[in-house]
């Protein structure tokens, strides 16, 4: 049997991770003298409420190379493969971490990197899970071979609706924080080469969201037959409500119903660095 693990900046929950047949890995997330799971025992939308609450700026942590070792260990017992999926080695050493404890477990354990985060490493584990299902264990390698080559096609872009997250992570500078702000500047961001980008800037919601889908079209649309969803972030799902209207064109052609497009909730790996009120899109182009 081949298993599927996955670390909690794909923002898959620890039961929602069971209900989906795959294995979850936490990142550890630390709020002033506090750390805790993320995903586990700090759901998202409490990492939300301490975030929007707290004076605290949290710091997430890379899973290191004896937890990754540990995680090997339990789902090998029974003689099993692992493919386990990680954040972005742009983003973060937990890839190089899970690729030394792999080491050990010589053919029998495979570290892919997503090169993205969030929904983006989300929809590259369900395209593994479905790789997976039916699979022998010699098949294994593979599949690693075809999730790194489709991962290529991944593309996440989102609207960000604030820049006062990013200026307290030290990315950007206090002025061009403060300037975002009184100008209701939207930041449009994507993930390219593993890394966040700013894909272009809007001022308002509706002109960031017609950029978003305008982006969307650029990388060649949707491709409907492989896994996509739409992600926010913050305590409300409000703003993904009003992309949904704004974007309409993207999903009329393809989803009968757009209350069955998957909706995920950005976790605290991302979440930090974005804040509330963000919206996006994951997908693979077409």
């Amino acid at each position: 049997m081949i298993k599927i693990l996955i670390d909690s900046a794909s923002d898959i929950e620890q039961e929602e991770a069971q209900e989906m047949g795959l294995s979850m890995i936490p990142m550890e997330i630390g709020f002033g003298g506090e750390t805790f799971l993320d995903g586990v025992n700090l759901s998202h939308r409490q990492f939300f409420e301490r975030l929007i609450e707290s004076d605290a700026f949290p710091k997430t942590s890379q899973i290191n190379e004896y937890r990754w070792g540990e995680a090997f260990e339990k789902l090998t017992q029974e003689g099993d493969c692992v493919i386990a999926i990680t954040i972005s080695s742009k983003l973060s050493g937990t890839f190089a971490c899970a690729q030394k404890a792999a080491k050990r477990f010589a053919g029998r354990v495979f570290a892919v990197d997503s090169l993205n985060a969030a929904a983006g490493e989300r929809i590259l584990g369900e395209y593994a899970l479905r790789l997976a299902a039916g699979s022998a264990d010699s098949d294994a390698a593979s599949i690693v071979d075809e999730l790194n080559e489709k991962k290529k096609k991944i593309q996440v872009l989102a609207v960000v609706d604030t820049l006062k997250y990013l200026r307290k992570g030290g990315r950007i500078s206090g002025v061009a924080a403060l300037a975002g702000e009184v100008l209701s500047v939207k930041p449009v961001v994507s993930v390219s080469g593993g890394e966040v980008k700013l894909a272009g800037k809007a001022i308002g919601s509706r002109r960031s969201n017609n950029l978003l889908m305008q982006l969307v079209d650029r990388c060649g649309g949707i491709d409907f037959s492989m896994p996509y969803g739409l992600m926010y972030s913050g305590l409300s799902d409000e703003y993904l409500k009003k992309y949904l209207q704004d974007s309409a064109a993207l999903w009329k052609d393809h989803i009968a119903d757009p209350a069955t497009i998957p909706v995920h909730q950005i976790g605290s790996t991302i979440g930090t660095h974005i804040g509330p009120n963000a919206v996006g899109v994951a997908f693979y182009q077409n």
